[in-house]
């Protein structure tokens, strides 16, 4: 007997193509009030969070690995599940020690049992870090006097000019001065700066809540500057204030030059009228030592600190 084989219609081959898309179940579900199981009240519950019917558990953990330790801060705020999920050790633990890759795994362990309980998160709140997620940005004005033209009173200019710093995890630091307003200036830091950018690296310590970085000025006559802050935060864990305690100049020999990562040794602090060259004394400057404000990425484009200066004559950091 001939076995009968029916025609292809290619139907068949939909099942292979098409992904499951449990969540699709979701869309047009109209959400209703339902009174609590085995409750006499016959006050209504609503059951906002459908989708976490679909989401696994170890999903939302997999899209919270990815996530910044402020972004996990404000997923905590959505509902409920999210908060719970948002306390897993392991979350904060990476975070931690990215960012106190510096320190080392075994001295961060040991600072952790030994001040926070155990606790990551608890190590990630307290503990003060400098952030990476962003630029601190310190504005400044200071008020300049015109040249007098024939009978025209003397004018007077409000010059306004920032300091930009980014840091990284590995002790790094970039560093620019400028007139340009922060919208105009968080692209060049973001990327890979050139010469032509005026944006100079050096290295930085942080020690308990003291920050001291410094940098070389290249040129003819190469000058290091030294920067000595004071980190803070305006609410627990935010770290998101940096105080210029001081800030001095220095020469630098030309001997020197050739060996730069000494004359960038930060670890052991220095002095205000330390110097690395005689001939050119150290000078400690007073101008300039408006606090550093924290702005994120994600918020450059609208800071406040965009603003020009007949629209914010001032600024106070807080």
């Amino acid at each position: 007997m001939a076995t009968v084989i029916p025609p292809r219609t290619g139907l068949e081959h939909l099942q292979y193509l098409e992904t499951k898309r449990p969540w699709l179940s979701l869309y047009g579900t109209r959400v209703r009030p339902v009174p609590p199981a085995g409750s006499s009240s016959s006050k209504p519950v609503y059951d906002s969070s459908l989708l976490h019917c679909m989401l696994p558990d170890e999903l939302l953990q997999e899209v919270f690995m990815h996530m910044s330790p402020y972004a996990l801060g404000r997923a905590a705020c959505v509902c409920r599940k999210w908060r719970y999920a948002t306390r897993s050790p392991i979350l904060w633990r990476n975070a931690c020690l990215k960012t106190w890759q510096v320190t080392g795994w075994e001295e961060n362990e040991r600072i952790l049992w030994m001040q926070y309980g155990g606790s990551w998160r608890t190590m990630w709140q307290k503990r003060p870090h400098l952030r990476y997620d962003g630029l601190y940005v310190s504005r400044n004005t200071y008020i300049r006097a015109g040249i007098a033209e024939w009978r025209t009173t003397n004018p007077v200019h409000l010059v306004c000019y920032f300091r930009y710093i980014r840091f990284f995890t590995n002790g790094k630091f970039l560093y620019k001065t400028t007139p340009l307003r922060l919208k105009e200036v968080a692209k060049t830091l973001q990327g890979r700066p050139s010469k032509l950018d005026s944006v100079f690296g050096g290295r930085c310590t942080l020690t308990d809540t003291q920050v001291e970085a410094a940098l070389i000025y290249p040129g003819k006559r190469p000058t290091v500057l030294r920067i000595r802050l004071r980190l803070r935060g305006t609410v627990t864990g935010a770290n998101n204030r940096l105080d210029v305690l001081s800030l001095v100049t220095c020469g630098v020999d030309e001997n020197e030059m050739s060996t730069g990562a000494e004359v960038l040794d930060v670890t052991e602090g220095w002095e205000e009228d330390e110097t690395h060259n005689p001939d050119i004394p150290a000078t400690s400057h007073r101008r300039g030592m408006a606090a550093f404000v924290f702005v994120p990425f994600e918020e450059v484009e609208t800071s406040v600190l965009n603003l020009p200066v007949d629209k914010m004559d001032y600024y106070v950091p807080g």
